[in-house]
Formats: C-alpha cells, sequence, structure tokens
C-alpha cells in the first residue's frame, strides 16, 4: 500500500520521480517502521499513513525549491524528514541531517548507507551546530520542530544571502506567519510564497523565505531564551 499511495500521490505534487528513487522511498518508510518497534520515531505507522504524511509531505519541498547541486540542512530531522526523502529523490542534492537525539541520529547513520542513501548526519543542537556551519547552505527546511518564531532564529543563521528557509507548517501556518513580523525583519529574511498542499484532507503548507540579508551574530540565542522571549 505505501507505494500505490506514493504513486498516486506524485502526480498530485507535480513530481515524477525513477523507478529507484521511489523504492528507496518505500524501503526507508518501511525502516522507519520496522524500527519503531524498538524506538520511539513515529506515532503514524500505517503504510498509507506513512506515504502521505511522511514521504509525500516531506517531498512537497520539491515544488517549492529547485535543490540540485545545492545544500540543504534539515533541522530538527527526527526520524528523518522531510531531509531522508529529499535526499532519495535528489541525490545531486548535498543534504545534512541535524538533530540534538544521538539513539536517533546513530540509527540513521547506521541505516542510511545500507540503503544507499547519502546524507550527512549530525547530532547537535540547533543553537549550538551553527557556530561552525553559519550561512553555509543554499536552504534550512524543518518540520514540526517549533513554532515558526522560534523556528526562524534556529534556521536562518544556517541560510547564506541568497538561499531560503523552508518551513513545513499545518493547518496554523498563516497564524504563525502572523507572529513573525519581527522575527523575518531581524533575522534578515523575506516573505516570498505560501504554498499549500493539501494532504489526507489537511492543509499543509512550505512557507519561503528568502535570506535578503546576513543574520546578526547574536542569533540564534540560547534555546531556553528563545523559547522565553521570542522575536
Amino acid at each position: 500500500m505505501m507505494r500505490k499511495t506514493l504513486d498516486e500521490g506524485l502526480p498530485l505534487l507535480g513530481l515524477d520521480l525513477p523507478e529507484a528513487a521511489r523504492e528507496k522511498l518505500c524501503a526507508f518508510g518501511q525502516a522507519v517502521v520496522k524500527q519503531n518497534e524498538v524506538m520511539n520515531l513515529t506515532a503514524i505507522t500505517e503504510d498509507t499513513q506513512v506515504a502521505k504524511l511522511h514521504l509525500l509531505d516531506s517531498l512537497t519541498v520539491l515544488s517549492c525549491a529547485d535543490l540540485r547541486g545545492k545544500r540543504l540542512i534539515d533541522v530538527g530531522c527526527g526520524a528523518g524528514f522531510p531531509g531522508v526523502p529529499l535526499a532519495i529523490a535528489c541525490p545531486e542534492a548535498s543534504v545534512t541531517l541535524l538533530d540534538s537525539l544521538g539513539k536517533r541520529m546513530k540509527w540513521l547513520e547506521e541505516i542510511l548507507p545500507q540503503l544507499g542513501i547519502q546524507a550527512q548526519c549530525v547530532t547537535a543542537r540547533a543553537e549550538e551546530a551553527v557556530a561552525s556551519r553559519r550561512e553555509s547552505y543554499d536552504f534550512a527546511t524543518s518540520r514540526a520542530v517549533a513554532r515558526l518564531n522560534i523556528l526562524l532564529e534556529l534556521t536562518a543563521p544556517y541560510v547564506k544571502v541568497g538561499g531560503a528557509v523552508l518551513a513545513m507548517k499545518g493547518a496554523a501556518a498563516r497564524e504563525e506567519l502572523a507572529e513573525c513580523a519581527k522575527a523575518i525583519r531581524v533575522l534578515g529574511l523575506k516573505l516570498e510564497e505560501v504554498k499549500e498542499f493539501p494532504i489526507d484532507g489537511t492543509a499543509h503548507a512550505v512557507i519561503v523565505l528568502r535570506k535578503v540579508a546576513p543574520t546578526p551574530k547574536q542569533y540564534p540565542r540560547r534555546y531556553a531564551k528563545i523559547k522565553q522571549a521570542p522575536l
């Protein structure tokens, strides 16, 4: 069912992927479900839902940005979404997966080479890893990590001027965006578009924020501070 759902969903996103990529996407989806039996990776374990809410949802990013030959960092990648499906669908991209949970990252480091998927795994907190990676990516993406006004401070510093933050959000996308005018301005971003995708009857959106100026060096602050006093 996972493969059938994936095949039916791709044209709705305007995407066409080669057979090998489709097989690899499903292999990764199955690997997540299997590993979930011993490790808390996802609440979504039914094949059709994995295809819709993990695989296809991750691939919506490809409808908003051309990743070929570009560097992308997935901040707070969790079980590997959206970073791993993007690495599978666009092998010409250089993908970095970042998360602070060591057990998850260790699993990704083991499973990705087994499936022939190339991505760099970094175990660190977003506000700390940026020290050696500031403004060195074309794109930073993130899904289900934090409200947008918090998320932007964690992602924008990674993106070089001319690149973009691709924030994946659900039904509250526009509401969260409305809270962010100051954060967008202060962090050197500019709203480009909000692309909406109806997946499984619910609203999913990718908020594209273009980096138009360098992010001031004092950002990101420590996470406790960001949470306590969002921009």
